[in-house]
């Protein structure tokens, strides 16, 4: 109910100023500029990787406007100065690098299943072997779309991880009906919330992001003016809520106190529909992946190089970003706690407190009247979910299944249509 409210109240208010024009972006010499369609399948694909937009990106859009600038970060420095311009930095480069290692982990949970379906490949077949699944998906994908200078060249691609997610939507829509009967019944799974419900705040916050990249794939549009992003949001916003919807209700409503923080992990190994959705999905996150390392590249040059990079410095920072984000992921496997400190310590601040902070500096009025209400509510709101979701989740970190079978698949019957992959 609340995303919906926000998502009208979010279309409402860029109705309103659709008439607006923001300070376009300067133009890289040779930089191709993309069309709406391939703008919008970067941002619902970054949202859908990463989340759902939310109210706040209404205010990075009215604080661009009032400071005059057209980029996150130089909207904060213009409102916090450098130092404000380094903090931003530092969780700007800080979400999408841990979005990055928990997108290697699901791949490496996820395609190892995969493979196992293979005839002759077993448990200790080395496709079977996480750490291998992960620099072999590196090496052969993630790193030369990664290694791409222009994100409109992403536009197909994400078309690709958009079909995708469809297709992995069915198939959970499919297995809530087929498979959601036969799992056991957990004690109180449909209370509101739970006490460690501030955690799951946390993944959401991780869930709902798409700050960092907002003023990135605004500026790759062909006419980049208010009206158009305004269109590009809606498109966005509208498909990913539904899919989004549709995913939480299916997912949960299958499995409920058993699930995972990676739904498929959730699946038994032998169901052969799972098995196919784990291979959409495996590859959805593989495209993902170089969107947020578009983002981790353009905060390095930013804040180290304060120019556009040459080619070489291009590399040997892709090089860099993605061999540090892999040998994480090689050491560590429970996705989980990734998401809920991603979401508490990076994602938080990003969506609630400074998009707030910089509206309230520049607004006039008081912070608790008008317009002005809403950002202070939302600053309250980021520092409880910060800091709460911080100490619960270093208390309280969620169980992982670590790749274990589910007691509940020795007993199931899941056969499935799908022939093995």
């Amino acid at each position: 109910f609340f995303v919906v409210t926000l998502h009208c109240f979010l279309i409402f208010q860029l109705n309103n100023e659709e008439g607006t024009t923001l300070i376009p972006p300067q133009k890289v010499a040779g930089e191709q500029r993309g069309s709406m369609i391939s703008a919008s399948f970067n941002f619902i694909n970054s949202i859908i990787g990463s989340g759902i937009i939310d109210y706040s990106i209404i205010l990075l859009i009215k604080g661009g406007n009032l400071s005059g600038t057209n980029s996150y970060q130089s909207l904060v420095q213009s409102t916090f100065g450098f130092p404000g311009f380094l903090i931003l930095s530092g969780l700007q480069f800080l979400y999408p690098f841990i979005a990055m290692i928990s997108y290697n982990i699901t791949t490496g949970d996820t395609l190892t299943k995969v493979f196992q379906r293979i005839p002759g490949v077993g448990p200790d077949h080395i496709l079977a072997e996480r750490h291998f699944v992960i620099l072999l998906s590196t090496l052969v994908f993630t790193l030369p779309l990664s290694l791409y200078r222009n994100i409109e060249k992403l536009g197909k691609v994400s078309l690709l991880s958009m079909v995708l997610t469809l297709t992995i939507l069915v198939i959970v829509i499919i297995r809530a009906a087929t498979f959601g009967p036969q799992i056991p019944p957990t004690e109180n799974a449909w209370a509101f919330a739970k006490w460690n419900a501030i955690q799951a705040v946390g993944v959401m916050s991780f869930a709902f992001i798409c700050h960092h990249n907002s003023f990135l794939i605004y500026g790759s549009l062909e006419q980049p003016t208010l009206a158009n992003w305004s269109r590009v949001t809606h498109i966005s916003v509208g498909s990913a809520l539904v899919i989004s919807a549709a995913f939480a209700v299916a997912g949960y409503t299958t499995f409920t106190g058993y699930t995972q923080g990676d739904i498929f992990e959730n699946y038994c190994r032998d169901d052969n529909l799972a098995t196919f959705g784990r291979f959409c999905f495996g590859l959805s996150i593989i495209t993902t992946f170089p969107l947020e390392c578009f983002v981790t590249r353009e905060v390095v040059s930013k804040v180290i190089c304060s120019r556009d990079l040459s080619k070489a410095e291009h590399v040997a920072i892709t090089l860099f970003i993605v061999a540090v984000c892999t040998s994480v992921s090689l050491g560590y496997d429970c996705l989980g706690v990734v998401l809920e400190l991603n979401g508490a310590l990076s994602a938080t601040p990003l969506i609630f407190i400074i998009p707030s902070a910089c509206f309230l500096k520049l607004s006039p009025g008081r912070w608790f009247q008008g317009e002005n209400l809403i950002p202070t509510i939302l600053i309250i709101l980021g520092l409880f979910v910060m800091i709460t979701g911080l100490i619960m989740t270093g208390l309280y970190p969620q169980d992982c299944s670590h790749g274990v079978e589910m007691f509940y698949c020795a007993d199931a019957n899941i056969s499935s249509t799908v022939p093995p992959v």
